[in-house]
């Protein structure tokens, strides 16, 4: 039957249409610029987006299982409900859905906040469903690169408890085994939830050492104030935006992302391989 996947042109969502693809699943992918849909040619590309019923409804036909992914936008929790309801109304029991790490905890943060409700939505509603709950991106570092390898400054306002950064590639390798395992089991398994982590919960300060060697030079860290990070965030986002960033950020230094014990033993046995390390993707982006 046809996976369909949401956010199919973004980070995690490109790749996870192509993991698909790779493992010859029947893929389709919901996008808003067909221009930006340079998929396989075995891929089925239907423009629309999620507060657009009726493109949503036709993308809806003939899918069994889907892959549920909000950017993070003004209208995000509107977005994840309208599809979850009109997956209901289409027929669709079996979902992957992209939440994020610490949700239930970080309810100031609206991104937080707003998968934490998707999430009981999800278990009201009797979908079977595996929440995917990744730590912060490592992708994330290409906004802050000019400033660490021009300035010497790591700027991410990470604290002292760490974050276990996780790299995208795994978090979309990881959603493509479990739409595939949905997909084709003979009946509708269990809610599970699945953290994504990286294989080193690093500090700020250890972050910024790692860039040092990566560079060969110093690199010092910026410190736990975060509105140096909200200022800069604002130049090139929304400012609501950059002060979501600062919730977070907040919340980093204060909580930290540290994975459960077991979450980096499971993740290898699912992708059945190591995880991808931050020193080995600082030094690709270094490069």
């Amino acid at each position: 039957m046809t996976i369909l996947v949401t956010g199919a042109t973004g980070r995690v969502g490109r790749q996870v249409v192509n993991q698909l693809v790779n493992r010859g699943a029947d893929v389709r992918a919901l996008v808003r610029d067909p221009s930006k849909a340079d998929f396989p040619a075995s891929v089925n590309v239907v423009q629309g987006d999620m507060l657009d019923l009726e493109s949503l409804r036709r993308a809806f036909v003939g899918v069994r299982t889907l892959f549920l992914l909000n950017a993070v936008a003004g209208d995000e929790f509107t977005q994840a409900l309208i599809a979850l309801n009109v997956a209901r109304e289409s027929g669709v029991e079996r979902v992957v859905y992209l939440s994020v790490m610490h949700a239930e905890r970080f309810v100031n943060v609206p991104h937080f906040a707003v998968k934490s409700g998707a999430e009981r939505m999800i278990e009201q509603m009797g979908f079977s469903a595996t929440i995917l709950r990744p730590a912060y991106f490592m992708d994330n570092e290409h906004m802050a690169k000019d400033i660490i390898v021009n300035h010497g400054v790591y700027p991410m306002p990470i604290g002292s408890k760490g974050i276990a950064m996780v790299d995208t590639r795994d978090i979309a390798e990881v959603a493509a085994i479990e739409l595939i395992r949905r997909d084709t089991a003979p009946r509708k398994l269990p809610i599970e939830t699945i953290n994504l982590v990286g294989p080193d919960t690093l500090t700020g300060p250890e972050l910024a050492s790692i860039w040092s060697q990566t560079l060969g030079r110093p690199v010092v860290y910026g410190g736990d104030d975060p509105t140096g990070f909200e200022n800069n965030a604002a130049n090139f986002l929304p400012k609501w935006m950059a002060y979501e960033m600062r919730l977070m950020a907040e919340r980093y230094v204060s909580d930290g992302m540290v994975p459960q014990a077991g979450d980096v033993e499971r993740l290898t046995r699912i992708l059945g391989r190591p995880l991808r390390s931050y020193r080995d993707f600082a030094a690709a982006l270094a490069g």
